[in-house]
């Protein structure tokens, strides 16, 4: 009987998560479990719809970034369904509030949802799920980020624009570090830029720079995520930002 991969993507409703979703089901023997929101949506209709490859499957468990506990009843409903392990975490949800605003005008509480949302969410998917994790005999964890989170970057890519995302999104690296040094000796913990691709997001930062679109597709970052996940050793990944489109590392 061949080997299954359990996989867990969060925000699969949408942009990078949905397609990662996808190309996972396509692969034969994966377990997708796909944290959503909203199950109405027409694209995660759609993903329910999909035919899987054989041996592969679907889950989707409701997860809000902001909601502390609902981790933790994704976890309980993952082990209800049968599934005894999880061998490769994707915490790929992320968010800015809307509108952006600058550092002269962010008010308190955009910045505490965007450190719930991207910093405090994912810490809780990992304690959450981290027994899961810990069954699985290879397991990692990978945070993907942006270089909004990137305090060397700041003036280069003017990320002063979007201060709420681009410092929650920093507080997120300090967490992924964190667990990559805390739990080194059983885990591969990864931090990946997937790109600047065209999700909603990406072509609206696109445009605050001057470019009508981002230049890479969905397919392109989704694609180089999981490469990235599936080739990177621990001793590679330790201590950097990985920029998936080309194994470079990126500056903190």
């Amino acid at each position: 009987m061949a080997d299954i991969t359990v996989i867990l993507i969060t925000g699969v409703s949408q942009g990078i998560g949905l397609r990662m979703a996808e190309i996972c089901l396509e692969r034969p023997n994966h377990v997708v479990i796909g944290s959503i929101r909203d199950d109405s949506t027409p694209a995660v209709k759609e993903l329910q719809q999909k035919t899987p490859a054989e041996g592969s499957r679907l889950l989707l468990v409701h997860i809000e970034s902001t909601a502390p506990g609902d981790p933790k009843t994704a976890a309980a409903a993952v082990a209800a369904s049968g599934i005894d392990h999880v061998d490769i975490i994707i915490a790929n949800a992320g968010a800015s509030p809307m509108p952006v605003l600058p550092i002269e005008t962010v008010p308190n509480e955009d910045l505490v949802w965007a450190f719930q949302t991207n910093a405090a969410g994912p810490l809780g998917l990992f304690q959450a799920f981290r027994h899961l994790l810990q069954k699985s005999k290879s397991p990692k964890w990978a945070s993907i980020t942006s270089t909004g989170g990137s305090i060397s970057l700041v003036g280069p890519m003017k990320s002063y624009i979007v201060t709420a995302y681009g410092m929650s999104k920093a507080a997120q690296n300090y967490m992924t570090q964190a667990l990559a040094h805390s739990q080194q000796e059983w885990l591969t913990v990864l931090d990946i830029h997937p790109g600047h691709s065209r999700t909603g997001p990406g072509n609206w930062v696109a445009r605050q720079i001057g470019m009508e679109q981002a230049p890479l597709t969905i397919d392109e970052s989704a694609n180089a995520v999981l490469e990235t996940v599936l080739k990177t050793t621990r001793e590679a990944a330790l201590g950097k930002i990985i920029y998936a489109i080309d194994g470079s590392v990126m500056p903190w």
